[in-house]
């Protein structure tokens, strides 16, 4: 399952998302989004984890606070095409 984590601090790397979800199961990726131009995150991103350890997560860290920042945190919905 794809997780979308939003509200992200800016400070917040690949390997630190992937650690505040590895608790609730193995994570088969974690990406921080980036703005290409200035290379500095743009505040969300997505976790790929298997169903039941996504619904753990989603259940556990959606509305708590990281360093500051409530956590939206809930599954992928696939992109609308432009």
């Amino acid at each position: 399952m794809n997780i979308f984590v939003g509200n992200l601090p800016f400070s917040m790397d690949n390997s630190q998302l992937e650690q505040a979800f590895a608790v609730h199961g193995p994570v088969s990726s974690a990406t921080v989004i980036t703005d290409r131009e200035t290379g500095r995150s743009r505040g969300f991103g997505f976790v790929e984890m298997d169903d039941d350890a996504a619904r753990a997560a989603i259940e556990a860290l959606n509305g708590s606070d990281y360093d500051g920042r409530q956590l939206t945190v809930n599954e992928a919905r696939p992109r609308n095409s432009r």
